[in-house]
């Protein structure tokens, strides 16, 4: 609602407060949107009169044959805006307004108005943001398990990570309690408390855990976030990957005060080498993160945006949200023979629960105190391959009985096998 009032300084370093934006940039958006009529000595923009690429035409799945347009390549083919290609963030919004329905879409306020850029997958939308949020020092909450990408941006910075816990339906609200409670809500107004800022979580599919965090709990988290004032990180790529309709309801749908950074990827769905990303939040904090593009990537891909945008308007929303569902329900059949080929195995060895969503099982093993040496090193020798669970702790030298199984590639006469060898391995190991 417009009456809230966010301090969004508040959540932002010495580095992004000061950034300003890049002169060059703003020449560049300058001459983008002006008529054909203005003579422009000023950028520095290549002649594309010796660009090569002329036309593209792709063949789809289907056996379809898809045009672009040859002014659209031209555009490609040249220094575009930071913040994205036009016509794609245009396709977004619509998008998350017709998924998510974000109450700070249509407000006034416009420090709060929901923006977007374009990223370079989700993950540069992720790092720029830690990076412009997050100083040494800062205590910053992250529910554990965690994705192992968002660790290794953080760690350098040097904060103070507060572990939340989760299970099967995501962050436990009483976890994340269990720390605000060592301060009251007013001391967020205080310029040097310590209070946390920044949750991020991963709330479907989560990685590593293929968890899904509930409605239920998304309501009681985005309170205490309200209460503390911290900024929500919604690091969402798999929110097409719910095995289970109608989706759960986002953070950015029920974010009346502009404190969620939603963070969604192209890459499960249409293509993990377009990188292309999106990051949706607040125009104050969405700004700083343009800044941060205009003096690093300058921009994602146009080559990219241009492809990605003719594929998206050629499928429209309905048949964008249709492809989703195949995708979804592709992925649901790998689960089911994942979860059939573990319970034939490692029935007795492991601990699992249904995965909600996304590509992964996560499993325990009680018997074993670290499947690190296990896994990187004995597993290798015998031809299979996980991922150790203590890539995605904070501190990963501490023993874990955990390991990540991706089911995303594999057929389930291979997944049969892997399991079969991680079988004998496990009871190698218990016999020793």
């Amino acid at each position: 609602m417009d009456w809230i009032k966010m301090n969004y300084s508040r959540f932002l370093n010495v580095t992004s407060l000061g950034r300003k934006p890049s002169p060059i940039r703003v020449l560049t958006e300058i001459v983008l949107n002006s008529p054909k009529t203005l003579i422009s000595m000023a950028g520095g923009m290549p002649n594309p009169d010796f660009f090569p690429i002329q036309d593209i035409s792709l063949t789809l799945k289907d056996g379809s044959k898809l045009n672009i347009d040859t002014s659209l390549v031209t555009r490609a083919m040249q220094y575009s805006s930071s913040s994205g290609f036009p016509e794609l963030i245009n396709w977004v919004k619509d998008l998350q307004e017709r998924v998510h329905k974000p109450p700070t879409l249509g407000i006034t306020d416009e420090n709060k108005k929901l923006d977007i850029i374009i990223t370079n997958g989700s993950q540069d939308g992720i790092c720029k943001t830690l990076e412009a949020c997050v100083s040494a020092g800062d205590n910053v909450l992250i529910e554990v398990p965690t994705y192992a990408g968002t660790l290794a941006i953080l760690n350098p910075l040097q904060p103070k990570i507060l572990e939340i816990e989760s299970d099967k339906d995501g962050i436990i609200p009483g976890s994340l309690l269990r720390y605000l409670s060592k301060w009251k809500p007013e001391d967020s107004k205080k310029p040097n408390c310590s209070i946390p800022r920044i949750l991020y979580c991963v709330p479907n599919g989560g990685n590593p855990t293929g968890s899904q965090l509930t409605w239920e709990r998304k309501k009681e988290i985005y309170k205490l976030c309200q209460d503390y004032d911290i900024l929500i990180m919604e690091d969402d790529p798999y929110f097409y990957l719910q095995f289970s309709k109608p989706y759960v309801p986002s953070f950015l749908s029920m974010d009346e005060d502009g404190r969620v950074m939603r963070f969604d990827s192209f890459s499960k769905i249409i293509s993990s080498g377009m990188r292309i990303g999106c990051l949706s939040g607040p125009r104050a904090l969405v700004n700083k993160i343009i800044q941060h593009q205009q003096v690093s990537a300058v921009h994602s891909s146009g080559l990219s945006q241009v492809v990605l945008f003719s594929v998206l308007q050629e499928m429209g929303h309905d048949g964008f949200l249709q492809h989703c569902d195949k995708v979804a329900d592709f992925y649901k059949r790998q689960r089911d023979a994942c979860l059939a080929m573990a319970n034939k195995h490692l029935s007795g060895l492991a601990e699992w629960f249904e995965p909600s969503g996304g590509m992964f099982l996560w499993l325990k093993f009680p018997q074993i105190k670290d499947t690190f040496k296990l896994i990187s090193e004995k597993a290798r020798a015998k031809e299979v391959l996980f991922v150790p669970g203590n890539a995605f702790m904070v501190d990963s030298s501490l023993p874990c009985q955990y390991l990540r199984s991706s089911f995303s590639l594999v057929s389930s006469e291979d997944m049969d096998k892997a399991f079969e060898r991680l079988s004998a391995l496990i009871k190698e190991e218990l016999n020793q």
